[in-house]
């Protein structure tokens, strides 16, 4: 017969007994990261106030971001005193020859720019050979081959020669008018509208943003409303 007090008492003893170590959860270590930036002030750009924390890196991605002092990494950017915010972004980048010559682009990553936005009114594509020849006519301090045609190609050029920023274009209706009408003040006829919304087509699939405009230019500001409508 089984005593009911004893077995009471002996399941007693076992739930109040710690279970052996290897029974337990094993603890997780701690997150490692690639790269850690400790102890800056963060502005993230939704403009709050800025708030001091740790930013751990893995791979390409920002994986964590608070209190990350218990967490080993490969590397440590000591930020104390400093502002972490994400990389800025020039909206009105000039710098289509420049980033041919030395793609790492100092002058603007030590400014924390790490986005260039191309394209405001004439875009470094599509280029007929006539604008090449021109082009290379006027090339100053900084001397290329234009080894592209179309503003596709020439993004393609800049990732093939590496550059340390992401790049992005608009294409420029400028250059579009000067690749179908050269630099005079004409109008296009229907057939050379249809062959300027056709090259804005292939550049805006090919991944252009959109087309971009500068109409206090010549050959810019010969342009009609109707026919800006007509390339959006």
């Amino acid at each position: 017969m089984i005593d009911l007090k004893k077995l009471f008492a002996l399941l007693s003893l076992l739930l109040a007994t710690p279970a052996p170590l290897a029974a337990q959860r094993p603890r997780r270590a701690p997150a490692r990261f690639d790269v850690i930036v400790r102890g800056g002030t963060i502005y993230d750009g939704t403009g709050g106030e800025g708030r001091r924390a740790d930013v751990g890196i893995r791979g390409d991605r920002i994986a964590a971001v608070g209190d990350l002092s218990g967490a080993p990494a490969r590397d440590v950017i000591d930020a104390a005193g400093l502002a972490v915010a994400p990389g800025f972004i020039n909206m009105l980048s000039w710098s289509t020859e420049s980033l041919i010559v030395d793609g790492r682009s100092l002058g603007e990553i030590k400014q924390g720019v790490t986005t260039q936005i191309m394209g405001e009114g004439e875009s470094m594509g599509p280029l007929s050979p006539e604008m090449k020849r021109q082009m290379l006519a006027h090339q100053g301090d900084i001397k290329y081959a234009i080894e592209w045609t179309t503003l596709a190609d020439y993004l393609r050029y800049l990732e093939r020669r590496g550059v340390s920023q992401n790049v992005a274009s608009f294409v420029g209706a400028t250059t579009i008018r000067t690749h179908v009408l050269g630099d005079k003040d004409v109008q296009p006829t229907p057939a050379q509208l249809r062959r300027m919304k056709e090259l804005v087509r292939r550049e805006m699939e090919a991944g252009a943003l959109g087309v971009g405009t500068s109409l206090i230019y010549p050959p810019a500001v010969y342009s009609k409303t109707e026919e800006l409508i007509e390339l959006c």
